[in-house]
Order: C-alpha cells, then structure tokens, then sequence
C-alpha cells in the first residue's frame, strides 16, 4: 500500500515538474531570481545532471533504478528527462529529502569513479601487450 501511495505521489510530482518545466519554457526568467543550472558538474555524474544524461549511462542508470526506481517507470518520464534530480526534489511529492538526496549524489559519484577505474584497468594490459616480446 505504501509503494502504490509512493508511486502516485511520485506520479504526480513528475505531472507538476513537467508543467512547470513547460510553463518555464514559455516564460522568461524573472529578473532578480537566479537561474538554476541544469548543466551536469564536470566532476561526474551528479543530481545535477540531468535525467535523460543519467539514463545514457548503463552504470548511472543502475543507481536510478536502486534509489529512485518509480522513477524509471514514470509514465512522463520523456517529459521530465530535461530536468535534474535536484530540481525533482523541490516537489514534496516526490518524497526525495536532503538524506536521500545526498545518498543519491553519493551512489553516482561511486558509480563514476567506478566506471572510470575498469576503463583505466583495461587499458593497461592493452598497453602491455604491445609491447614486443623479448627474443629467446
């Protein structure tokens, strides 16, 4: 019961971010008001990239799935992939606080720093085995 109560709210969290993303689009910014970045942090993978970059990583998209999974059966979900996880957590609804939040940025830092490591581990055996043999 309360996953169908989690779902629903999380649904209609993503129906008011996809509106107000919308709305946003059609409207320029109002003047004093910061601009929120919705750039991903050159750093790695973070809740402030945005949904559709998280979902192109097989590795990032693994972390959703663990944290978040509602989220990767969201009926709006192409609605909302412009938008960052951070910017998600603004709506109560979504039931994302400061904790999860923060355990979410932690789990895909760890997963960029993951897949980074096996990509330098394979390069060098590569490296290695270019080298020529020794004559015997």
């Amino acid at each position: 019961m309360r996953r169908l109560l989690f779902i629903g709210a999380l649904g209609a969290v993503m129906g008011l971010a996809a509106a107000a993303v919308s709305v946003a689009q059609d409207q320029p910014a109002a003047s004093g008001a910061p601009a929120a970045s919705s750039a991903p942090a050159a750093s790695g993978p973070s809740v402030d990239s945005t949904i559709s970059d998280l979902l192109a990583n097989p590795t990032t998209k693994a972390v959703l799935a663990k944290d978040l999974p509602a989220l990767l059966t969201y009926d709006g979900l192409d609605q909302i992939k412009g938008m960052t996880i951070r910017q998600i957590s603004q709506f109560p609804q979504a039931n994302i606080d400061a904790a999860k939040l923060a355990q979410i940025q932690t789990d895909l830092q760890a997963s960029g720093s993951a897949s980074a490591a096996p990509a330098a581990a394979s390069a060098a055996p590569a490296a290695a085995s270019s080298t020529p043999a020794a004559p015997q």
